[in-house]
């Protein structure tokens, strides 16, 4: 895809009428800033196209005020609106509950008023991506388009929670946004409250499950109880299918729309963005499209992802781009995205390896497009789990012994790295080399990860030669514990061999997941395992696109906690996010020729 398009001429000066109150279906209005083409101070009489944005972060930022101009100087109206709850908008803030609804009825006022053509287009990303998704699934008449960036497919399996497990940046997101809350905002002691309570969201989050009416969150209701709805609702029940955490439950009700997905390899929703292309490219006749960097989440204008650095070519420019489609599908013109391939991914790799001026590790990497997604070309080889340490395409032939560690809740494996968002100050995205900083949350010194006895690691011999992985990772485990329920983990990482920059050698993580036991027949139900007992567990780590280079190696990292990125399983078999009692477990990954533990990568070409 384009980095630069000239497209709509700015022809237009703008004019801003700030906090319109639109209705919605139940009386609720919601603040809107509609940024309008103008000449000599008034709004130019006549249609246009609609852009909308919907955020839950302020409507009136500076980067949405930029949006807004940018957009109208080029003949639309871009409208900007402070979901339900927050800033300016009325009523109660329970995150995404009300998202689809109230996209709905945004998108048919706009489309109803004399200066839209009837045409209304949506953008934004993250949680702005995810309210797009949301109202599409109730198809209103007049949404013509959109640019769904980061967003959600199912807040159950691929965002809020994982596999089961539940990711601890929405316990920090809670607590973040308690400081921009309406009461906080209008109550100095509360907002002071709030900051503080975030000034010690470590401590908070390592005293392990929130409980009610114990932490300042109690002085914001619906904020407590949505925290403490995604601590307890571990299975996939009604809660977790609403329109607005559930897209995937309602694709057939999906808008019929031109559609532009963009997401990163090292972003937290990057499963959610390929599930949502995937599975909509297949029953929708509109067409639809996928953008994939090598970004951290909204990282599109940098050129790096944690310590990695990808190069100049890597970062795009993000309002050209949108204009670009917008142009396309909302004006009709022969933009530059009449003629962009379905798919655009970029394959990291390929770099010298070597620290740039700034410290960063040049991983380099190129774009390329394709006809779809997953590739068709990219065949799953399994490369299988040794006793002896080692990682092969072939089974072992023999009866072994498992490999053991013991885990421990109350000493978890810190987090280093990785597909997170809006999870500062605890955690940073992105690839890093897999050992402890001081400035990561958990680490106690600056030892490999691996070094640690609960973790297990299985490594490939050097590759002889470039390899590409594009796609998801499947893990097929045998596993046994002493506890009745437990987590195992599993990250992929890329072994660089010693250089002048990096003596001891890299080990930067590519990608990674985790399973709760208790879900492994399904996410609607809770089993809980017979101690000792070996069963098969299987999960899908985030997809990835990678050269591995001759004379680097794969590793695998197994272990049973990921702190703070997920929470920490207490081992009991206990209800989920009440439980306070913890017990170590001991756990057993079996690698012989019964019971093959191995790894399924999307190798291009076969490998």
């Amino acid at each position: 895809m384009p980095q630069l398009y000239q497209g709509s001429a700015q022809q237009f000066n703008v004019v801003c009428k700030s906090d319109v109150m639109v209705p919605m279906r139940d009386g609720t209005q919601l603040a809107t800033d509609l940024y309008l083409p103008a000449l000599d101070g008034k709004p130019v009489l006549g249609r246009f196209p609609v852009i909308l944005e919907r955020t839950p972060y302020d409507k009136a930022a500076a980067g949405n005020v930029t949006n807004g101009r940018y957009f109208a100087r080029r003949g639309y109206v871009c409208a900007v609106q402070d979901v339900r709850g927050r800033f300016g908008s009325e009523g109660t803030w329970y995150p995404f509950a009300q998202e689809a609804p109230d996209g709905y009825a945004t998108v048919e006022w706009l489309a109803a008023q004399e200066w839209c053509d009837g045409k209304v287009g949506t953008m934004g990303g993250s949680y702005c991506g995810s309210d797009q998704s949301a109202l599409a699934t109730l198809n209103p008449p007049h949404l013509a388009t959109m640019i769904v960036a980061v967003g959600a497919s199912s807040y159950y399996h691929c965002s809020m929670r994982q596999n089961g497990a539940l990711e601890l940046r929405f316990i920090i997101y809670a607590f973040r946004m308690a400081i921009t809350s309406k009461e906080a905002l209008a109550d100095p002691n509360l907002q002071a409250a709030a900051r503080q309570a975030f000034d010690r969201i470590g401590e908070w989050i390592s005293l392990g499950p929130l409980r009610a009416s114990t932490s300042p969150l109690q002085l914001l209701p619906s904020y407590e109880r949505w925290a403490l709805d995604i601590l307890t609702h571990g299975e996939y029940d009604d809660y977790w299918k609403q329109r607005g955490y559930a897209i995937s439950q309602y694709y057939e009700q999906h808008a019929d729309v031109p559609t532009l997905y963009i997401g990163g390899w090292y972003d937290s929703y990057a499963r959610a963005t390929c599930e949502n292309f995937i599975a909509l490219r297949r029953i929708k006749k509109s067409p639809q499209a996928l953008l994939m960097g090598p970004w951290t989440h909204g990282g599109w204008g940098v050129t790096y992802a944690g310590d990695l650095d990808f190069g100049v070519q890597s970062h795009i420019d993000y309002n050209d781009l949108r204009l670009a489609w917008f142009d396309r599908y909302l004006k009709g013109f022969r933009s530059e995205a009449a003629d962009w391939s379905p798919v655009r991914i970029f394959v990291m790799g390929a770099g010298n390896d070597a620290r740039n001026y700034g410290g960063r590790i040049d991983r380099g990497g190129h774009w390329r497009d394709e006809d779809d997604y997953p590739l068709s070309r990219a065949k799953p080889a399994p490369y299988y789990l040794h006793g002896d340490g080692q990682l092969l395409p072939h089974a072992p032939a023999e009866a072994a012994s498992p490999s053991v560690f013991t885990f421990d809740p109350s000493n978890p494996v810190p987090t280093v790295g990785g597909s997170i968002s809006a999870a500062d100050p605890l955690m940073q995205p992105g690839g890093f080399d897999q050992r402890g900083r001081a400035d990561f949350f958990g680490c106690k010194d600056g030892l490999p990860l691996n070094a640690r006895n609960d973790v297990l690691s299985f490594q490939t011999p050097p590759f002889e030669r470039d390899t590409e992985i594009t796609g998801p990772v499947e893990v097929i485990l045998h596993a046994s514990s002493s506890a009745q329920d437990t987590d195992f983990t599993a990250k992929l990482i890329e072994v660089i061999p010693a250089s002048v920059d990096d003596t001891a050698g890299l080990a930067i993580n590519l990608t990674d997941s985790i399973i709760r036991t208790r879900y492994r027949n399904g996410w609607d139900k809770t089993e809980l395992l017979e101690p000792g007992k070996i069963y098969e567990l299987r999960f899908q780590l985030y997809p990835t696109s990678v050269v591995v280079k001759a004379g680097h190696r794969l590793r695998v990292d197994i272990s049973s906690s990921n702190f703070p990125r997920f929470d920490v399983n207490p081992n009991t078999g206990g209800p989920l996010g009440l439980e306070r009692r913890v017990q170590k477990a001991d756990q057993s990954i079996h690698h012989d020729a019964e019971h093959p533990s191995r790894l399924l990568l999307p190798v291009v070409g076969g490998g």
